[in-house]
C-alpha cells in the first residue's frame, strides 16, 4: 500500500504542477493580449509585448499559445476586454502587499481581493497607501552556472545595473525599468539565455516576519496568487531559513 500512496502523491504533485503551469500560461496569454491592445502587435515597437514574449519563451510556453494570444489582442474578443487594476494593502505584522490584476469585472475582483485580505488578518488600503515605499524596477534572472558572481557584477555595473542579488540557484540583476530590455539583451549576448526579464515592485523597507505570522502571511499570498485575475503579487517581507524549513 505504501507504494500506492507514494504513486498517488506523485500524481497529485504532477496534477498540481500541471495546474500551476496552466495558470502561468493563462497569465502570460492575458499579458500578451493586453500588451497588443495597448501598444500594437509588433514586439520591436512594443516593449511591453516584447517583455511578455521573452517571459513566455523562457517558461516554454508553446509558440501557438503565444500567437493565439497576439491574435486575441488584435481582435475585439469580449473575453479579452481586460482592465488593469492595482490593489494595495497590509498583511500580518504590517507587511506591505501590492497586487496587480487584469479583470473583465472590477467589482468581482475587488470583492474577492478584499475578502482574501480580511480573512488573513490583513486589510486593503487606498491606492498609493503602499506603493510609495516601493520602486518600479526591471529584474533579470539568470541561472548561476552561466556566469561567475565577479564577472556578472563587473559587466552589469558597466551597463547600468542598480543592484544585484546572488542566491544558490540564480543571479538577479535589478535595473531602471527603461533599461530592462537593452540590459537583458546585453546579458544574453554575453552570458547566454536569461530565465526571465520583467518589471517588478521592490521595497527599500523590509519587514522580518516571525513564525506565527509567516504561516498567516503565506496563506494570504498563496490565496492571492491562486486568484484567476491576479497577475503579480509583490511584498516587502523577509523570513529566516529556519522558519522557512519549519513551515515546509
Amino acid at each position: 500500500m505504501a507504494g500506492h500512496s507514494k504513486f498517488k502523491n506523485i500524481m497529485h504533485r504532477k496534477g498540481a504542477q500541471d495546474k500551476k503551469r496552466a495558470k502561468v500560461f493563462s497569465r502570460l496569454g492575458r499579458e500578451i493580449s493586453v500588451s497588443v491592445k495597448t501598444g500594437g502587435p509588433d514586439p520591436e515597437n512594443n516593449i511591453r509585448l516584447r517583455s511578455a514574449i521573452i517571459s513566455a519563451k523562457a517558461l516554454n510556453m508553446p509558440k501557438e499559445n503565444i500567437e493565439r494570444a497576439i491574435k486575441k489582442g488584435e481582435g475585439n474578443d469580449p473575453d479579452s476586454n481586460f482592465e488593469e487594476v492595482r490593489y494595495e494593502g497590509y498583511g500580518p505584522e504590517g507587511v506591505a502587499i501590492i497586487v496587480e490584476a487584469m479583470t473583465n469585472n472590477k467589482n468581482r475582483t475587488a470583492a474577492e481581493i478584499r475578502s482574501t485580505f480580511s480573512k488573513s488578518g490583513g486589510n486593503l488600503g487606498e491606492s498609493g497607501s503602499v506603493s510609495f515605499s516601493f520602486k518600479r524596477l526591471g529584474a533579470i534572472t539568470l541561472e548561476k552556472k552561466l556566469a561567475s558572481e565577479d564577472a556578472l557584477f563587473e559587466f552589469v555595473l558597466d551597463n547600468g545595473s542598480k543592484d544585484i542579488e546572488f542566491s544558490e540557484k540564480e543571479h538577479i540583476v535589478y535595473c531602471d525599468h527603461s533599461n530592462l530590455h537593452s540590459l537583458n539583451e546585453k546579458i544574453i549576448n554575453k552570458f547566454g539565455k536569461t530565465t526571465s526579464a520583467q518589471l517588478i515592485w521592490k521595497s527599500d523597507s523590509i519587514i522580518e516576519v516571525q513564525k506565527d505570522s509567516a504561516e498567516k502571511l503565506f496563506k494570504l499570498l498563496n490565496t492571492l496568487e491562486d486568484n484567476e485575475d491576479v497577475q503579480e503579487v509583490s511584498s516587502n517581507f523577509e523570513v529566516s531559513d529556519e522558519i522557512l524549513e519549519s513551515l515546509t
